[in-house]
């Protein structure tokens, strides 16, 4: 007999994961993978790198499935790595910019790639789109984590308080500095 996994909890199929049971956690990340590469593209603005932060946020997930309480949503649970990902993003890049000041000036002119769009622009409602990832990445991950998770994930503002392990009203206080700061940084580039 086989059993139906898709009809499984996500505490269930933690514990069969836990228990040797491989498909399980395949079904647990069947399930979040979309979710957790919206986060992490959101917060990040890089579609390559937002992949890359999913499969670590899973093997890190995978790793610590022991702690994970099964009376609480799995959906927060990963959220919070994934934040703690592209946390930890943030921080690799802030030093790789540092150091990238310490190669000849020569060296690094020759490196940086062509800022203009290319050729194969489909249309303004792309470049739209790129231009608005691009400021919601740019605002202070303070602002940005709780705009991302409430707003484009549609989480409440008690589950995003809950990821971001601040209160309710300082998730509603820091969504309207975001969404005033987000405003003004499209309107500085028109």
């Amino acid at each position: 007999m086989t059993l139906d996994l898709s009809s499984l909890s996500d505490g269930e199929l933690a514990s069969l994961s836990i228990g040797g049971r491989e498909t399980a956690f395949t079904e647990i990340v069947r399930r979040h993978r979309s979710l957790l590469y919206r986060l992490a593209l959101g917060n990040i603005g890089d579609a390559d790198e937002a992949l890359d932060l999913v499969q670590e946020t899973f093997v890190s997930a995978h790793q610590a499935l022991k702690r994970y309480d099964p009376d609480r949503p799995m959906r927060a649970w990963l959220a919070a790595i994934a934040i703690n990902k592209c946390r930890d993003w943030g921080r690799r890049r802030a030093v790789r910019r540092l150091f990238s000041f310490a190669i000849p000036i020569d060296a690094a002119v020759e490196n940086v790639a062509e800022d203009r769009p290319g050729h194969d622009v489909a249309t303004a409602d792309r470049q739209e789109l790129a231009r608005l990832r691009r400021a919601i990445a740019d605002l202070p991950a303070a602002l940005r984590e709780p705009l991302v998770l409430h707003t484009i994930e549609g989480m409440s503002q008690a589950e995003t308080a809950t990821v971001l392990a601040i209160t309710e009203k300082a998730v509603e206080t820091r969504l309207r500095r975001a969404r005033i700061k987000l405003v003004g940084m499209l309107d500085q580039t028109d």
